[in-house]
Parts: structure tokens; C-alpha cells; sequence
């Protein structure tokens, strides 16, 4: 067993970093738990990096947008959340994320809708290459119109396929002559646009199927892109009243805004000012110092947390974490002395879940009192500590 002491004053002890993962791993994203979800704190030039490179690799790279309707689905319905905890790359896709980040004190400052990122893309200017992108989903003639608009001449996309799969079941949206289809395209950006659930879990159900390297659910996006509807003023996505727009523009929509008001009133009420009243109260001077135990066993290695689990202390946390992950045993995290875990910490435990569930190991947290197991509830994270296993 040995011990790494950490401070935010103070450089960690050092500790071994045989067989570390790579650093485009999971652990590696800058990833902060935002009620239950995780969201990054990435730019669009990150973004866009992150595309490029995937594209390149030819590396499954699966992105969701998650915005308020994505938070107020996650909290009911565990298949969808887990969509979310499957992806490799989450930023904020609205306006509510942002305000619920800044209220808690994280990092995340700007929103990146989906929308932005197909614009950015298309704005983009390769001479020699262009992005090739399959359009999946639609209704009847949106995404030929938006394959034809995105082919203009000059843009960073060149639209190579589509398919208009219908309302048919998530069986008969997978059958193996349209999973063939999409593959032989050769595109490199899979976009699907169909409702926000079906998107999420059709793409999380073919994940192991689909060969092209990176995919998104991004349904408004296709609808803006064909001209289906307009998009707000920059002013009034600014404001954060871009809903109010898209009301405008397709009515049946506010009920579904209306739900998800009420249940981000709740969510204000229940959890995010909790959470702001305790982050300003950790800043006000609680200890920051952090001990971590690792104890290696015959079939599982444990990490015992004693102290503050804050992002100041993150790093060093994560790179035992990779040491562990790397052993291929089932990890435990004893939290019998820590004090609090913060929304960077809690990330890192997120990300720490979906890289066991990848290698098919195990994750388990010990040691819960009851105050920490309100620290898990008001994050959203409670799931973290009922031991179910299941991955891609």
C-alpha cells in the first residue's frame, strides 16, 4: 500500500505510471457532473479539433449536446441517461446548462449547440479535403434539401449519402441492409436527426456496427440547414430566449418547454442552489488537503479517498486511476474519510465508471455516510452507488 498526499498548495507526491493509459482517454477530458450528466468544458476550436482528429484516426468519437430537455429526460429515464455517459465528447447545447455551471461555480462559459458545430464545419475552408458527412433521419425531404445546401460549393462539408429511415422501431432502423449502407459511404461524420431519444439510443444501439468514425444526434441542426425553420437572432440566443423563438416557429412546442420549465424549477430548487450555497462555503476556507491510499489485492484494487475530493486535487487522482484501470481488476473507492467531493471529482468518477464498463470490469464506492450520500444525491450521481453493470 502506499499513500499520495495532495494539496492545492502544494505539489503531489510522485507515483508510479506503468502501463498509464493514453492521454486522448476518457480520464483526460476536462469533464464536470452537472446534475447526473456529463458536460465539458471544451471550446469549438477544441471541438473541432476533436472532429478532425477522429475523422483522421478513423476512431468511433460519439458526441451528444446535451440541453435542458437532454437534463430533464436524464433524470427520468436511466437508458437515456446512460446514452450521455456512453459519449466521448459532451458539450453544453443550452442555455440552462450554462446558467446551472455558473450558479455552481464551474468552468463551463459558452454554449455550444449542435447547430454551431455543423456552421463552424461548414465554414470551414480545406482545399483538399472536405468532411464527408451521411445524413440520417428526417422528415420526408429535409435531408435531401440539407445535403443539397450543405454541397454549396466553398463549405468544409460534402454531404456523400442519406437515408429517411421513417418512424419504424429501433429494430427496424437497425436492420443490417442500412447499417451496410451507411458504412459504404465512407463518410466521416454520421449525423442522425430524429427525435432526441430514439437519436441517442439508435446511434448507443449500433454503436459496435458503425464504422463511421464520428456521430452525432442533431436533429434541429438538419431542419436549420434545409431551411425548415429559421433560426433565432444571435440577440435572442444571447439572451437565452431562444426558446421562445423556436415556439415561434414550431408551435407544438411549448408543452414540451412548459414540462421541462417545471421540472428546471425543481431541479433549482431541490439541487443547484444547494449545491451554489456549498461550493461558496468550500471556497470560504474548508481544508483542501487530499490523501489516497492505493491498495493493491489479489482480485480488486482499492483507493481510499481522506480528505477534500476537489478538482484541485483531480490530476493526481486520475492518473491512479488510469494505474488501476490499467490492472483490468475490479477497482473499489472507499470514501470512509472524505469530507466532500465536488462537480470536477464527481466527472472524473463518471468517466472513471464508463472506462471499468468499457473493459468490462467493475466499479464500486464504499464506505458512503450518509452525508456523502446526499453529496451523491444533490449531483444527480445516487446511480453511482447501485451496482449494476453494463457497457457498450
Amino acid at each position: 500500500m502506499r499513500t499520495v498526499r495532495l494539496s492545492a498548495n502544494a505539489n503531489a507526491e510522485p507515483f508510479s505510471n506503468e502501463a498509464f493509459a493514453s492521454k486522448s482517454d476518457d480520464l483526460s477530458r476536462n469533464v464536470y457532473c452537472v446534475l447526473g450528466i456529463p458536460i465539458d468544458a471544451v471550446d469549438m476550436p477544441g471541438l473541432l479539433r476533436a472532429v478532425h482528429d477522429s475523422a483522421r484516426d478513423r476512431t468511433p468519437f460519439l458526441i451528444s449536446t446535451p440541453n435542458l430537455h437532454f437534463l430533464v429526460n436524464s433524470q427520468k429515464d436511466p437508458e437515456f441517461r446512460e446514452s450521455l455517459l456512453l459519449s466521448d465528447l459532451c458539450p453544453a447545447d443550452g442555455m440552462p446548462i450554462v446558467w446551472i455551471a455558473r450558479l455552481i461555480g464551474l468552468p463551463i462559459k459558452e454554449r455550444i449547440a449542435g447547430s454551431n458545430m455543423l456552421e463552424a464545419l461548414k465554414a470551414e475552408n480545406h482545399s483538399k479535403q472536405r468532411l464527408k458527412i451521411f445524413l440520417f433521419g428526417g422528415a420526408d425531404g429535409i435531408v435531401e434539401i440539407a445535403a443539397k445546401k450543405l454541397n454549396q460549393s466553398g463549405t468544409g462539408l460534402l454531404c456523400v449519402a442519406s437515408i429517411n429511415p421513417g418512424f419504424g422501431t429501433m429494430e427496424e432502423m437497425s436492420k443490417d441492409y442500412i447499417i451496410d449502407r451507411i458504412n459504404a459511404s465512407g463518410a466521416d461524420f454520421l449525423i442522425a436527426a430524429l427525435s432526441a431519444k430514439k437519436g441517442q439510443l439508435w446511434l448507443q444501439h449500433n454503436h459496435d456496427r458503425l464504422q463511421i468514425p464520428v456521430r452525432a444526434h442533431l436533429g434541429a441542426a438538419i431542419n436549420f440547414a434545409a431551411g425548415k425553420f429559421r433560426r433565432a437572432p444571435s440577440a435572442v440566443q444571447k439572451l437565452g430566449l431562444e426558446w421562445l423563438w423556436r415556439i415561434k416557429e414550431e408551435p407544438y412546442l411549448w408543452k414540451r418547454y412548459w414540462d421541462d420549465g417545471s421540472v428546471l424549477l425543481r431541479l433549482l430548487l431541490t439541487h443547484v442552489f444547494p449545491l451554489a450555497i456549498r461550493a461558496r462555503w468550500q471556497r470560504m476556507g474548508e481544508s483542501k488537503h487530499l490523501d489516497i491510499k492505493y491498495a493493491q489485492h489479489e482480485d480488486t484494487i482499492t483507493l481510499s479517498l481522506a480528505g477534500a475530493a476537489i478538482a484541485d486535487n483531480v490530476e493526481t487522482a486520475i492518473g491512479l486511476f488510469r494505474e488501476a484501470l490499467a490492472k483490468k481488476r475490479e477497482i473499489r473507492i472507499d470514501l470512509s474519510d472524505t469530507r466532500i467531493i465536488d462537480s470536477r471529482f464527481f466527472g472524473a468518477f463518471l468517466m472513471l465508471r464508463k472506462s471499468t464498463r468499457r473493459r468490462g470490469t467493475d466499479l464500486k464506492f464504499i464506505g458512503v455516510s450518509p452525508q456523502l450520500q446526499k453529496q451523491f444525491r444533490l449531483h444527480g450521481t445516487g446511480f453511482l452507488l447501485v451496482q449494476h453493470q453494463s457497457a457498450y
